[in-house]
Parts: structure tokens; C-alpha cells; sequence
């Protein structure tokens, strides 16, 4: 390889070089025990590396992205080597995991099986094959069309907040969401006098325009909202880039004037809006700073730690412990369960985003477990109180995420994540691997490692918020969900799981739409004790895919159900309680196609 490749293309043989051996590293670290599998990882380095050889016109910096760039589906592709249960990679390497082995070693896997498209079946053959699906459904009466799921799911809806939701979201009234464009609380205010436009990231990641988010929310400051993407899953546009020209966010225009940093958009809000609760009326303002500072203090050590492969003596995650033992003190030592006494403050808001991704990261990459489910001892009970009290505000519950989004979307943000050994167990339930995860049926608190949502983890609207969800636009995830059928988009984005460029499949969409429908359907009858028909169902429509479409039908079928599954985000998409119940449904639906 370094013959290959000429002094003035030293990156592109290093990246060469990189690819290879983390093929072979990672495929061994995956299947440890398969010595047929660790034979074939090292061939297909060998193979990897001599079409360099053997093709001249690879050699090209431009060339070599186009051929071997990353995909963003090899996590999908990669599943399909494993049961149903066991569909997620484990997540370890000495660097960056998501590079390592959701770049290098199935962005090919995942490039040949979407090269096809389904060309082996004919237009015709595809229409038989619609008419039998559609026949089958009918036969276990199976809701023939979308607008049957919604009609069933608004006769099962049994609170205001379900019923209007929708309406809601268009006035700007209502629960708090974050499918949100207009947020005006309720009828008092009016759009023609919201003061203040956000602009926050599209996929609600952000931790800094988490903080701004909440101060809206709590002090219940009608604004607009105006979603941008972040760098790491999407092109910013040209308009956003000649109002903030670095392309940070958050950003806020209120009154007309344009604040680019989230510190100062929240004590801008603070200043500019007296008459709405107060979050900064502290009565020992040293006391403030000292919390804040202590705030930063946690971050650097989180982000050392994290970001670092710590030394053998065990130095980082001394440094953070030592840290966090001052957060539990702090809060042992207040009045009230948050930091400054009995009520929320600016304070609160400036920890909860970065504490949050704390708990979640740490025990995904490091297993170092802060938070408990209720019931459980603790190290850290004064940390635990104080999440529990941030989780009875609505400002807080809008904006919290799961530890399964934190996880996936932090490493890209920050540049990669270093796992250490001994995290993997927890790497596997977070990533839905092991009875109860995302499995039917569910355990409690994910086995003790997530805490339930205990103001939203009613079953029964936790599986018609999914139904909603999914069924208001349901066209758009069909087309999206299909993605995992076809083909990797061009350039790819730093995280792992977002791909806006891919290319739909659209061949294979109609057998999506039932496959989803049936899923919804079963999440609206589960209650009812009717599961068993939609079993039928799905067990009998797989059985005519397979025989009409082939096997190549079904692995398609399969990689769409998987990929949606994989980017059911909190809280962008819905609340943790119904993403747990539709990612669970869907691997319901995936094992029918897996071992039909």
C-alpha cells in the first residue's frame, strides 16, 4: 500500500491502511470465536486493498471518496448477520466505534446489497405481488388504508392532549412538542405579537440550544422556531449562513435583534421579558457563580474522560468521580431538591443538558452508572432527586432525550467517543439487544439501566403516540424507511445514522406500507388482546412475499424496518415510552422476516 501511493497523497494511503486493518479488528472483535469469519475479514482486506492496486484510477483522492466513502446504513446491513434479537452491532474499538465499524467495515456490505433495487422482478410481478399482499391483509382484516389506522387510533384516544394534537400544533397551543413551528401556549397570545424567533437544530441535539429551549419553555415566552441542521447530519442554508456566518447555534432574533450564543440569548430573555417567571432572581448571586463555574468544572471532566482512553491507573475517571462528588454536595446542601433551593433557575438549565448526556454517555461507553431506576440504591441520591424533580417540568420533559439518541448522536458531535471494557453489556441493552429491551415484552426501567418516563409511560397512550406519529405521515416514513433498501447518498455526514442524500427504494414501498400498517395495528390492539390476528397476519404476508418476491423481497423489506427503527429519535420523533413500544414492534415485525 505505501508503493501504491505517492508522498502527495499521504492521507488517502493512510486512510487506506486505517480501512484495512480496522476491517480485520473489528469482524474479530464481533465474532471472537468464528475463525472462518476472521479468515474472511482478512480477505476481504486483502481484496480492499489490491483493487487499488489493480485499478489505477482509484488512486485518486476524488475517486477513492466515491468508491469507498462511508455509509451511514453498514450499522443496518451488518444486523442482517445476526438473529433478530441480537440485530445490533456491539459497539467497541480502540477509537471512534461509529467510524470504525459503521464506516470501514459495512459501508461495502451495506453498498452491495442496495446495488440491486430490485431488479429481478418485473413491473408486473411487482403488481401481482401488491394485489396478493393486499389480498392477505384483507383476509386477517388488517386496516386497508392509513385513514382506516386513524380511524380507529381517534376512537381509542381518550385524553384532550391526544384527540386535539394535531390542531394544537398548528394554533401553537397545547402539550408542549417538539414538532412545534409556532409556540403560543395558549389563546391570550397572539402570533402577530411573538417577539422572538429560535433557531435550533433540526434533529433536537443541541445541548446549548437544549438550554434556550427550556428558558422559553419555563418562563412560557411565545417565539417561532426555525430548525437548522447540525454539521455532523446536514447542509446549513445559505440564508442561515448570512445571519450567523459561523454556523453555531443556537441562534435568536427578538425585537428584531439577532443574539448568536446561547448564554446570551438566555439572559437576554431574562432581561427582556421581567413580567414572565423569573429564573434569575437569585438571592445569593456568589453562590450562582460558584455552581456555574462547578457546572463548566463537570463538563471539562466529562468531556476528558469520554473523549479520552483513560490511563491504567485509572486517572480520568478518578478526576470525574472527584467532580461529581462536588455536584452531590452541592445539591445536599441546597434547600430544595434543584441547586439553588426549592424552584428552578437558570442554574438548573445550565446543568441539566450537559448532566443529562453525562448519566447516558458514561454508562454507554464507559459503564459507569450515575442514575437508577426508582427503588435501587445509589451513590448519588442527591443527583437522583434532582433529575426526578426536573422531570416534573414540562419545560424539562419537552426536551429530555433517551440515553440510545444520546449516545449515537454525541460522537459525531464531539469527534468520537473511547469505550472502555467492561461497557459492552450496557452498550447492548441501550442498543436494544437482550430480553425486555426492545423486545416484547418490555422490561421496566430497561432492566434498571433507564428510568421509565413516569409522566408519560401509560402502555396504552405510549403505543397510540407511536400510532399517531407514524400515521400522520405516514408517505413520508414509508418513503424514508426505504432508504434501507436503497442507496447511500453522496457526500456522506459525520453521523453515523443520518443520510439526508440516500435514495429510496420505490419498488419496494408498497410491501413497507403493509408491513407498518400491520405493525400499527397491533399496537393499537394489544390492548384489546387481538395481537394474535395481527401475528397471522404479518407471519402470512411474509409468506407471500417470500414466494412471489424471493428472499432478495424479504431482506429488503427487512433492512427498511430496521433502518426506520434505528433512527426513531427522543425527543425529535416522540417520548421515550412510545419509541420503545414502536422500536419493539418493529423487531416484533423483523423477526417474522428474518425466520419465516
Amino acid at each position: 500500500i505505501h508503493t501504491l501511493y505517492p508522498r502527495e497523497t499521504t492521507p488517502w494511503r493512510k486512510q487506506v491502511l486505517r480501512r484495512a486493518r480496522s476491517i480485520t479488528m473489528t469482524m474479530a472483535k464481533i465474532s471472537p470465536n468464528i475463525r472462518s469469519l476472521r479468515l474472511t475479514s482478512v480477505a476481504y482486506a486483502a481484496v480492499f486493498c489490491g483493487s487499488v492496486a489493480l485499478f489505477p484510477s482509484l488512486r485518486s483522492p476524488a475517486s477513492f471518496a466515491l468508491a469507498f466513502s462511508p455509509s451511514s446504513d453498514a450499522k443496518l446491513s451488518l444486523s442482517t448477520l445476526t438473529s433478530a434479537k441480537e440485530s445490533k452491532t456491539a459497539v467497541f474499538s480502540e477509537s471512534n466505534p461509529l467510524k470504525s465499524i459503521f464506516g470501514a467495515v459495512s459501508s461495502s456490505i451495506s453498498n452491495i446489497q442496495q446495488s440491486g433495487m430490485m431488479s429481478s422482478l418485473s413491473s408486473t410481478e411487482m403488481s401481482r405481488l401488491d394485489v396478493l399482499t393486499t389480498e392477505t391483509l384483507a383476509r386477517h382484516d388488517i386496516a386497508g388504508s392509513w385513514d382506516t389506522i386513524r380511524s380507529v387510533l381517534a376512537n381509542k384516544q381518550t385524553t384532550d392532549d391526544e384527540r386535539f394534537f394535531r390542531q394544537n400544533l398548528e394554533k401553537g397551543y397545547g402539550m408542549a412538542s417538539p414538532l412545534h413551528s409556532l409556540r403560543l401556549f395558549d389563546e391570550s397570545n397572539k402570533e402577530e405579537d411573538v417577539r422572538v424567533t429560535l433557531f435550533r437544530d433540526s434533529a433536537s441535539w443541541c445541548p446549548y440550544c437544549q438550554k434556550v429551549w427550556m428558558t422559553l419553555e419555563q418562563k412560557r415566552i411565545p417565539y417561532r422556531i426555525e430548525k437548522v441542521n447540525m454539521r455532523c447530519y446536514g447542509d446549513k442554508t445559505p440564508a442561515f449562513l448570512a445571519m450567523q456566518p459561523n454556523g453555531n447555534i443556537p441562534v435568536a432574533i427578538i425585537d428584531g435583534v439577532t443574539y448568536r450564543q446561547s448564554n446570551d440569548i438566555i439572559y437576554a430573555l431574562e432581561e427582556l421579558f421581567p413580567e414572565n417567571e423569573r429564573l434569575m432572581d437569585f438571592d445569593d448571586r456568589m453562590k450562582a457563580q460558584e455552581l456555574l463555574r462547578l457546572e463548566r468544572e463537570i463538563f471539562s471532566a466529562w468531556m476528558y474522560w469520554l473523549t479520552s482512553g483513560d490511563s491504567p491507573d485509572g486517572r480520568l475517571r478518578d478526576n470525574f468521580i472527584s467532580v461529581l462528588n462536588k455536584v452531590e454536595s452541592a445539591l445536599n446542601r441546597s434547600s430544595g431538591d434543584f441547586f439553588m433551593g426549592t424552584r428552578v433557575t437558570t442554574v438548573d438549565i445550565m446543568f441539566a443538558p450537559f448532566l443529562e448526556r453525562t448519566v447516558a454517555s458514561l454508562l454507554f461507553f464507559k459503564g459507569f452508572q450515575i442514575r437508577v431506576a426508582p427503588g435501587q440504591k445509589t451513590e448519588y441520591p442527591a443527583i437522583d432527586r434532582w433529575f426526578n424533580a426536573m422531570e416534573t417540568l414540562e419545560s424539562y420533559q419537552l426536551t429530555k432525550s433517551d440515553y440510545y439518541t444520546h449516545c449515537w448522536d454525541l460522537p459525531p458531535q464531539l469527534g468520537g467517543c473511547v469505550p472502555e471494557r467492561g461497557s459492552e453489556p450496557f452498550q447492548d441493552a441501550i442498543n436494544g439487544i437482550g430480553p425486555g429491551s426492545w423486545e416484547l415484552p418490555l422490561t421496566p426501567h430497561n432492566g434498571g439501566l433507564e428510568p421509565d418516563w413516569a409522566w408519560c409511560n401509560d402502555d396504552g397512550i405510549a403505543k397510540r403516540e407511536a400510532v399517531e406519529r407514524v400515521s400522520a405521515n405516514a408517505g413520508a416514513i414509508i418513503k424514508f424507511a426505504s432508504r434501507g433498501a436503497g442507496k447511500a447518498g453522496f457526500p456522506r455526514y459525520g453521523a453515523p445514522l443520518a443520510d439526508p442524500k440516500a435514495v429510496s427504494n420505490g419498488l419496494v414501498q408498497p410491501s413497507v406500507d403493509a408491513a407498518l400498517r400491520i405493525v400499527c395495528q397491533k399496537l393499537l390492539s394489544d390492548e384489546d388482546n387481538e395481537g394474535s390476528r395481527c401475528s397471522e397476519a404479518m407471519k402470512d404476508v411474509v409468506a407471500s412475499w417470500r414466494k412471489e418476491g424471493g428472499d432478495e423481497l424479504v431482506e429488503k423489506i427487512q433492512l427498511s424496518l430496521i433502518y426506520l427503527r434505528d433512527r426513531i429519535g427522543v425527543p425529535r420523533d416522540m417520548r421515550l415510552p412510545a419509541a420503545r413500544h414502536l422500536r419493539a414492534h418493529l423487531n416484533w415485525a423483523i423477526g417474522y422476516l428474518l425466520n419465516d
